[in-house]
């Protein structure tokens, strides 16, 4: 008995150590990895690799003497605070509509409009080239039938709206969540005092879902600026960048060589930026516990009846899917079984299987989908087992750098996906031994992982919280040890916690392409990276089988991740 317990203790107290300096030691190196590489480019004359490189500040002024960088930067400002304030006002109004009233249809209105979330910003911004771009299936009808298009998307104006709408799905989560937890007190306590129930809604209800409104603000105003696809899409033929699509062709499509030191400047420019903008997000919500309104007595926000004005509600909440998630879906699925899609045409008289037989008879395309689903499942269960030992340390430890390892391992929420990207290829071509790693999958999925850690935290640190840290005593008493408590006791509970961080990743992973833009080679295509290569080359009938194929697997996993694992997905 006595031998047990003095060996027992010095094990545990080893392996625990073990394990804690080792996951801070990778999780900081894994962290630091596209960063450093950038920001030492920055400083050099000549590529990274290059042994005769020499320090220089000359990167930062050849940025700035870049004809016509200061439109850029105004440009991606701009197009970021467009998204944001279209997110906000359809998204929050839409959080009310469905969460708090009586609208006709609302429950499954409210399913449809978060469809968005679940695929990438490259499918969202062909479906709207699809359907309203100038050759597009809505935009020939309104000519057609009006004389014009009340509308153009190749402008900075018209991506900030592509994107907000686009975005506000997002809002419309973060919003609902506080809209329906409010306290329904409040509101009555305003309507003895006088007020209808608009006036009690508008007054008492609204103001107190702030912190939701300034949080969904912030980060669709950092998506807005760290956005690829629809500028790219829609700003590329206009000759309109911003600074996601300067990197992309500086660091990429550039006609000789890509221009490391001016895109290791930009880089950290766009880097600086982001990281206010979530200290921003953070200082702003340091207030937020002064709007809980959810105390140990439960009770249900009542609903408002909007009386006459439920089927014009029913109208504009309808209208809305319909021309900005249900059309853009549609055309996506039209497209991809005709030859051609035109309003002057019945698509029935030129249905075709050519854009599919030529996407299952290519070798390239295919290995895309089979990568895209290897990455996706592999990568989010590794990344799953990461984060998971992550969060342990960091919450449920008595190990020192806790709190400093959880800071680290939540930085990824400042590094846009292509300076992530952009870092992860100078790192596999400068530290010794990467290059093994280069032009594989695996760098994708290590990739992937550093950029999502924060999302699969979210998804486990909640879970964790809720279980009582007597459960660790207990354990610790009997004579277990810290790995032994955590895999035998706190993990079993966490199993549903631990299915939402797998799919979500999944999710995330399967949708990302942005990252994947400075790292694929011939081999490790995916689907996001196939469909920038087609659409670049205008090849629009394979795009939209890519897209399609890459809607119906998430379909596909979102309803078995619902149904079988009971996970919870975007709320």
């Amino acid at each position: 008995m006595t031998d047990i317990s003095d060996t027992g203790p010095r094990r545990s107290i080893d392996r625990s150590r073990l394990i804690f300096w080792g996951v801070t030691a990778l999780t900081t190196v894994l962290v630091a990895g596209p960063i450093v590489p950038i920001i030492i480019q920055a400083f050099l004359d000549k590529p990274l690799y290059d042994t005769t490189a020499g320090f220089t500040l000359g990167n930062f002024t050849r940025l700035a003497s870049e004809p016509g960088m200061a439109r850029v930067f105004l440009n991606t400002l701009y197009f970021g605070a467009l998204t944001m304030v279209l997110a906000q006002v359809f998204g929050a109004v839409m959080a009310v509509l469905v969460g708090r009233t009586n609208l006709p249809g609302r429950r499954w209105m409210g399913e449809i409009f978060i469809w968005p979330l679940f695929v990438s910003n490259l499918v969202i911004a062909f479906g709207w080239f699809t359907m309203y771009g100038p050759s597009g299936f809505m935009t020939l009808a309104a000519k057609s039938y009006l004389g014009g298009a009340p509308w153009n998307l190749y402008s900075v104006t018209g991506m900030g709206i592509v994107a907000g709408l686009s975005q506000a799905p997002l809002t419309y989560l973060m919003c609902l969540a506080a809209v329906t937890k409010a306290d329904p007190q409040l509101e009555d306590a305003a309507r003895s005092a006088g007020a209808g129930p608009v006036r009690a809604l508008w007054s008492v209800t609204i103001p107190m879902i702030r912190p939701a409104v300034i949080y969904s603000a912030v980060l669709n105003f950092v998506v807005g600026i760290e956005m690829l696809a629809i500028p790219l899409l829609f700003g590329g033929p206009s000759g309109i960048q911003t600074v996601t699509t300067f990197l992309y062709d500086k660091g990429i499509n550039a006609a000789v060589r890509p221009e490391y030191g001016i895109v290791g400047a930009a880089a950290i420019l766009l880097l600086i930026l982001v990281a206010l903008l979530v200290w921003l997000q953070g200082y702003l919500m340091q207030a937020s516990g002064r709007f809980v309104t959810v105390r140990g007595k439960a009770s249900r926000p009542s609903t408002l009846d909007l009386g006459k004005w439920r089927w014009p509600a029913f109208a504009f909440v309808f209208s809305f899917i319909f021309f900005t998630i249900l059309s853009i879906f549609g055309g996506i699925f039209l497209r991809s079984t005709v030859t051609f899609l035109t309003p002057l045409i019945p698509f029935w008289k030129v249905l075709t299987t050519a854009n599919f037989d030529l996407v299952f008879n290519s070798s390239t395309y295919v290995r895309s989908i089979v990568n895209s689903v290897l990455v996706s499942t592999i990568g989010a269960a590794l990344g799953t087992f990461f984060i998971v030992v992550i969060a342990l340390v960091a919450r449920r430890s008595e190990f020192r750098f806790r709190r400093p390892l959880e800071y680290v391992a939540l930085f990824p929420r400042s590094l846009p996906g292509i300076i992530a990207g952009l870092g992860f290829f100078y790192a596999v071509i400068w530290l010794p031994g990467a290059d093994v790693i280069r032009g594989t999958i695996l760098v994708l999925i290590i990739a992937f992982m550093v950029r999502y850690i924060p999302v699969g935290f979210g998804a486990i640190a909640p879970a964790l919280a809720q279980i009582g840290e007597e459960l660790d005593r207990g354990a610790r008493i009997s004579g277990a040890d810290w790995w032994t408590t955590v895999t035998r006791i706190i993990m079993p509970i966490l199993k549903p916690a631990l299915f939402s961080c797998y799919a979500l990743l999944f999710i995330h992973f399967f949708k990302e392409y942005v990252t994947a833009a400075f790292l694929y080679q011939p081999g490790s295509e995916i689907i996001g990276t196939t469909m920038l290569q087609l659409v670049a080359q205008g090849d629009n009938g394979p795009v939209s089988a890519l897209a399609t194929i890459q809607v119906i697997i998430t379909a596909l996993f979102v309803i078995l991740a619902r149904r079988l694992l009971g996970a919870k997905i975007y709320g």
